[in-house]
C-alpha cells in the first residue's frame, strides 16, 4: 500500500499529536487517578464532574473554549505568547492540547479503578515501615495498579487518535501543520473521487489502534500471569 506525502504526513502528525497528548497528560492523570481514588475532600463531587465533562460535552463546543482561552486574542493566549513565545492555536501543539483535554476523562477514570482495586492495607503496611508517601506511592500503589495506568494511557492514545470536532476548532486542517489524520479523513470525503486515498488513511488508523489496544492487554494479560505466579 502505497501512501502519498500528504498522507504519510497526515498520519506521522495525528502520531506525534497523539504521543505528545498522552505524555504530558499521564503524570497529571495518575495524579488526578490517585486522589479521586484514595482521598476524600469537600467539593470532590464537583471534581469529578469537571473531570469528566470533555467527555459528555459536544467536542466543538470544547475546542471553541480552548479558541477563546488559547487563541491569539484569548487571555492565557496572549499571557503564554507574550511571556514564553508559546503559541497554540492553529498550531500542532494545539491539537495535542485539545486531544490530551478530550482524552484526559478516560485516562483518570480507569486509572482511578485501577488504584482503587490496590490493597489499601498494603500501602498501610508500607507506611507503617516508615516509608514516606511518596515512596508508599512508587513503590506499592504503582507498580500494582499499572495495568490500569497501561489501559488509561492506551484508551487516551485512541481518543487522541481519533479526536476530530475540538481539534478542527481550536487548530483547523492545515496541511503538514495540524491536519491530523482524522481531519484528512473528512476532507477526502468532501472531494469526488478521493475514495482509495480515504480507504488507505482509514486501512492505517484502525492497523494503529488495533496494534495499541493489543499490546495494551498483551502487557495487562503478561503483569496478571507474573502476579499469579
Amino acid at each position: 500500500m502505497d501512501l502519498t506525502p500528504a498522507e504519510t504526513d497526515a498520519i506521522l502528525l495525528s502520531l506525534k499529536v497523539a504521543l505528545t497528548a498522552v505524555a504530558f497528560s499521564l503524570p497529571l492523570g495518575i495524579g488526578f487517578g490517585w486522589l479521586m481514588a484514595r482521598k476524600r475532600f469537600p467539593g470532590k463531587l464537583l471534581l469529578d464532574t469537571l473531570l469528566v465533562l470533555p467527555l459528555v460535552m459536544p467536542p466543538v463546543v470544547t475546542g471553541f473554549v480552548l479558541l477563546m482561552l488559547f487563541g491569539m486574542r484569548g487571555p492565557i493566549g496572549i499571557f503564554l505568547r507574550e511571556n514564553f513565545g508559546i503559541v497554540f492555536a492553529f498550531r500542532w501543539t494545539g491539537a495535542a492540547l485539545a486531544c490530551a483535554i478530550m482524552g484526559f476523562p478516560l485516562m483518570v477514570r480507569a486509572i482511578r479503578v485501577a488504584i482503587e482495586t490496590v490493597d489499601a492495607r498494603l500501602e498501610q503496611a508500607a507506611a507503617t515501615l516508615g516509608a514516606p508517601p511518596w515512596r508508599v506511592f512508587l513503590t506499592v500503589t504503582v507498580p500494582l495498579a499499572w495495568p490500569g495506568i497501561v489501559a488509561g494511557a492506551v484508551l487516551a492514545f485512541a481518543k487522541a487518535l481519533g479526536e476530530f470536532g475540538a481539534t478542527i476548532t481550536f487548530v483547523s486542517s492545515i496541511p503538514g501543520e495540524t491536519q491530523t489524520l482524522s481531519s484528512a479523513i473528512y476532507g477526502l470525503m468532501q472531494v469526488p473521487g478521493g475514495e482509495a486515498s480515504l480507504w488507505r488513511l482509514a486501512l492505517v488508523g484502525i492497523a494503529i489502534s488495533f496494534a495499541a489496544v493489543f499490546v495494551s492487554e498483551w502487557l495487562v494479560q503478561r503483569q496478571r500471569r507474573g502476579d499469579a505466579a
